[in-house]
């Protein structure tokens, strides 16, 4: 079941209190989501490096969006989350979840929910062992947002879309985040079947990633050039998906990606670009591993990762 939050009044008298959100690692996304929701009346405190932690206190996140305007809003900063919250947006890259955690000390969250907006599938089982089952919720962002300078985030796309999910945590404790995320902008839907929602951008995500890494070419050419590889990439991805439990439709793929600008790039090959740690394993690996689970056959995949792997360090 699906459900579309529309603003923070949805019948639940807890959205309307006042929340405190940490949200770790505030880049693109997680700046983004820290700054709206500052702006929405909220207490938010960031984790990050002392340097940026430094920023934030003195200037707070100014965002320039054509969707929810130019706007500077206060945060609180810190290296490490030191109290209880209600929630902590995890909005760093899955290359740098394993150090950025340690800026959350279980002990430290409470019974605060842990929101992972992080590429990939097999998160939320690694969170879950470290800070209990109930804690985690995951979440996929649909959004084009950059951080230009620490505190500084450009948001370009014309919208901002959030799936919350989380089959081990209760559903009125997903209502009442969602009900605080969209009041302060994005259109934020609650949906029960965690691992569809996870499949689902995972199946939109890795032929794209991996073809364009691969080729170092926009959207537009891989789905002209390499067209063949392309469709047989998201043939696989969808049995993959499949077999995990979850629904896919190799067509309304295809049809997406048809959609997108020419020009449109991944964010794995941008990072190749700039000579950043790619997301790989997260993307790439997770696939072939579910792959492997429930012996579904991915030569395409395979042998993509592979020859990503030996293109340079990872």
């Amino acid at each position: 079941m699906t459900r579309n939050v529309r603003d923070g009044r949805d019948g639940h008298d807890g959205h309307d209190e006042r929340f405190t959100v940490a949200v770790l690692g505030p880049g693109g996304v997680g700046g983004l989501l820290a700054a709206l929701v500052a702006r929405a009346g909220h207490r938010v405190i960031c984790l990050a490096g002392e340097d940026t932690a430094g920023v934030l206190r003195a200037d707070g996140i100014r965002v320039r969006s054509g969707r929810f305007g130019e706007f500077t809003a206060r945060v609180e900063a810190d290296t490490e989350l030191r109290e209880p919250v209600d929630a902590c947006l995890i909005a760093v890259k899955h290359t740098a979840l394993d150090a950025a955690l340690d800026r959350v000390p279980a002990r430290a969250l409470g019974d605060g929910l842990l929101v992972p907006f992080l590429n990939g599938v097999e998160h939320p089982a690694a969170l879950r062992a470290r800070y209990g089952s109930d804690r985690v919720a995951p979440a996929v962002i649909r959004v084009e947002s950059t951080r230009t300078a620490p505190g500084v985030i450009e948001h370009g796309s014309p919208f901002a879309e959030i799936d919350l999910t989380g089959d081990t945590v209760a559903r009125e404790r997903l209502d009442a985040l969602a009900g605080v995320l969209a009041a302060a902008g994005p259109a934020v839907r609650v949906q029960d079947d965690e691992a569809s929602v996870l499949w689902a951008k995972m199946s939109f995500l890795a032929p794209f990633a991996l073809l364009t890494t691969r080729y170092g070419l926009p959207l537009g050419d891989v789905r002209t050039l390499h067209r063949t590889e392309l469709t047989a990439l998201v043939a696989e991805t969808a049995a993959v998906s499949r077999a995990s439990g979850a629904p896919a439709d190799p067509a309304a793929a295809l049809a997406r990606y048809d959609a997108f600008p020419p020009g449109t790039k991944s964010s794995m090959q941008r990072d190749a670009e700039a000579g950043r740690l790619l997301e790989l394993d997260a993307i790439g690996g997770a696939l072939l591993r579910a792959a492997a689970r429930h012996g579904v056959p991915v030569p395409v995949a395979e042998r993509l990762v592979r020859e990503l792997e030996g293109a340079g360090p990872r």
